[in-house]
């Protein structure tokens, strides 16, 4: 899969631009502030219908307009698919494919598949739960597509639910009559039910995962990163990566769930299972949840555990491991997606200049056999020679082909 052309209208800081790619290296030279990472920024936005770099679309929109256009040609297995986006400023976003009739925006997904790696990457290592629950919610979507509703679906009923609780919450302490209680328990099957079939889908995939996250780790880290740590107690030998899913249902999880590729969470038996111990969950729960007014079980409250060797990434792995355990991620990202018939397009959005020597030569070899990969930078310099390929300057609004 390679994208052949890229086309935006307001988006970011671009009023206009056409943009034609070649499969392999492509690499987007320019100084900061002049619009690189809003051109791979479209890309990703067309493959996950979100940004890396915000929450939501607004940013997006350049000043003093009210939407902004993304059209992206993509090529894979010899078939061009034509797929634009009009991101809209208080209203419902549109979409087309081959200039047909408008659909819903996720109806594209799967269309144009991406791996991004940016510097805010490293927020999947250092960051909150929330920030490690995004990267498997968005590889999850890249992955299976109707995801996309699925994730819609348990927002919405996590949003009213927790509306509720807050109001019966209040109405408890003054008597909470039966109708209160009665509606309380349509809502809990509605999670438990949305619940359920995120959850699965995360741990199948998390299973999955785990053991490219291992391999791209020993392929990213240096060897003498074992010693970075071992000042502070933890044992330097065989540090390797291992990830693995943290349900806030705890020891409740049914026995097996995302511990390995043969136990699968996502057939009917597994997500009855976990629907019915996500209902169990939130019954023995019920008191706490109205006393605070939150709900407290479900895909909302898990995590992705990242373990180098004995110890939790979080809070003891180094700088360093920190970024190597972050590239591995993606790698295994990478290698995920292509491994299920549909190689990425792989993104490095100014990522060499956060890297040392040694790491940007390991990654540039890890990659530059990709179908496509798309490098930003501010310097030649940063870019290693095993990505030279085609080279563009950003500058000035304009984006010049010179090699």
């Amino acid at each position: 899969m390679y994208v052949r052309h890229l086309q935006l209208t307001d988006f970011r800081s671009w009023q206009h631009l056409d943009l034609a790619f070649d499969a392999g290296p492509s690499v987007l030279v320019g100084a900061n502030g002049q619009g690189k990472t809003n051109l791979v920024e479209a890309l990703g936005y067309v493959s996950t219908l979100g940004s890396h770099r915000v929450s939501g679309d607004a940013p997006l929109i350049r000043r003093g307009t009210q939407r902004a256009v993304v059209r992206v040609a993509v090529v894979h297995a010899g078939r061009e698919l034509l797929v634009e986006l009009e991101i809209a400023a208080g209203r419902a976003n549109r979409a087309r494919i081959n200039r047909g009739a408008a659909c819903r925006p996720r109806d594209v997904l799967g269309a144009l598949r991406t791996v991004l790696f940016a510097p805010e990457d490293l927020v999947m290592v250092r960051g909150e739960p929330g920030d490690r629950r995004r990267f498997l919610d968005d590889l999850l979507v890249s992955r299976t597509p109707r995801y996309a509703g699925v994730r819609t679906d348990y927002e919405r009923v996590l949003k009213q639910r927790s509306a509720l609780l807050k109001s019966a919450g209040a109405a408890r302490k003054s008597g909470m009559n039966s109708d209160d209680l009665r509606t309380l328990e349509v809502w809990d099957g509605h999670l438990a039910r949305h619940g359920a079939d995120l959850l699965a889908g995360r741990l199948d995939l998390v299973a999955d995962l785990a053991p490219h996250v291992a391999d791209a780790y020993a392929s990213v880290a240096a060897p003498s990163e074992a010693s970075d740590t071992a000042s502070q107690g933890v044992d330097p030998s065989g540090r390797s990566a291992d990830v693995s899913y943290r349900s806030s249902l705890g020891s409740s999880l049914p026995e097996g769930f995302g511990l390995t590729r043969g136990t699968r969470a996502g057939d009917e038996q597994g997500r009855k299972s976990l629907e019915s111990a996500l209902l169990a969950e939130l019954e023995r729960v019920r008191g706490q949840e109205l006393e605070r007014g939150v709900s407290l079980v479900g895909p909302h409250r898990d995590d992705l555990d990242l373990v180098l060797g004995d110890a939790p990434a979080k809070g003891y792995a180094s700088h360093g491991e920190s970024w190597s355990l972050a590239l591995a991620l993606r790698l295994a990202s990478y290698h995920l997606l292509t491994a299920d018939g549909a190689e990425p397009v792989l993104i490095l959005d100014d990522v060499f200049a956060e890297l040392d020597r040694r790491r940007r030569a390991r990654l540039a070899e890890l990659v530059a056999g990709a179908e496509q990969v798309l490098v930003t930078a501010a310097v030649d310099e940063d870019v290693p020679g095993e990505l030279s390929g085609v080279r563009f300057e950003v500058g000035g609004g304009e984006v010049q082909r010179v090699a």
